[in-house]
């Protein structure tokens, strides 16, 4: 028979508390140790680095500003840098406007949600296949002897083949848009998604014409799904060199073929000068999207 003080022991339930402020902390624990690992630290190395000097091929770790000094004052990287920034907005603009079109498409005007959703995975086919192959894809057809030259010239639309289709910036431009036009329709679809169609139905019967409703309702309550997708769109822009060297021919480069260049040619203290100043330049733009639009508050909200 066990004993009395046993039995009142094994009967009583012992509740450990933990203080909410401790869990928050043990939650995100795991997330902050890979983002120092893999961002952090490396970030902090590549900082330190484009303060050093170097000789050939070798990095002498002494403090000095010249990499930046040289980075400033360099006609060549200013243009490289606003190279850049123009693909960023025009390709920007184009996959906002294409993104915009499909989600709104595929929410408001497909009703089958069977169909909705098989839409839906055929604009993520492409997606299944390498980057490289299907931006190199457009090469044969682009070409002055490509699928689409040969049409318009079968078509008698144009006597000779269209040189600025290929090896050009609109070549460029359009392997970018074709690259990353679903990084800008899920979150966009996304957020249409969760839209009352009771709002919309309110708003046609108050008299508003549908563009009114586009740009009244739909576009404000989009704005997170936008936000988004223009973060994903521009950092995977800026931080791209590969689309730049292949669909302008060697023509045209950004800040990250130079950057890339320097550091094949092993001169990583001015590299790092350089991604430290993009860095920042994409921080910066990314900070800016995040004040406009509040993106914890309208997710949680």
């Amino acid at each position: 028979m066990r004993p009395a003080a046993y039995s009142d022991c094994s009967a009583t339930t012992v509740t450990m508390k933990i203080n909410p402020q401790t869990v928050s902390w043990l939650q995100v624990a795991p997330l902050t140790v890979v983002l120092l690992v893999f961002f952090g630290i490396p970030m902090l190395l590549v900082g330190a680095v484009s303060f050093f000097d170097y000789e050939r091929w070798q990095i002498v770790p002494t403090f000095i500003l010249d990499n930046y000094i040289e980075l400033f004052q360099s006609s060549l990287t200013l243009r490289l840098y606003l190279t850049a920034i123009k693909y960023v907005v025009i390709v920007w603009a184009v996959t906002l406007v294409v993104g915009f079109t499909v989600a709104y498409f595929l929410v408001f005007h497909v009703r089958s949600l069977t169909l909705k959703m098989g839409l839906f995975l055929l604009c993520t086919v492409p997606f299944w296949t390498s980057n490289i192959i299907r931006m190199i894809s457009w090469i044969p057809f682009l070409g002055r002897n490509g699928v689409f030259n040969s049409a318009l010239i079968d078509l008698g639309v144009v006597q000779q083949p269209l040189s600025f289709l290929l090896f050009s910036d609109f070549a460029v431009i359009v392997a970018y848009v074709h690259l990353n036009t679903l990084f800008m329709i899920v979150p966009i679809f996304n957020s249409m998604a969760r839209i009352d169609p009771g709002v919309i139905e309110a708003a046609h019967d108050a008299g508003a014409s549908r563009w009114r409703v586009i740009w009244e309702v739909v576009l404000p309550l989009s704005k997170t799904g936008i936000a988004l997708g223009s973060i994903f769109v521009i950092t995977l822009v800026m931080g791209d060199f590969f689309v730049v060297k292949i669909m302008s021919g060697g023509q045209n480069a950004t800040v990250v073929s130079a950057l890339s260049t320097e550091i094949a040619s092993l001169q990583y203290p001015p590299a790092a000068a350089s991604a430290v100043v993009l860095v920042v330049i994409v921080a910066l733009i990314v900070s800016a999207i995040l004040r406009l639009v509040d993106v914890r508050r309208e997710l949680t909200g």
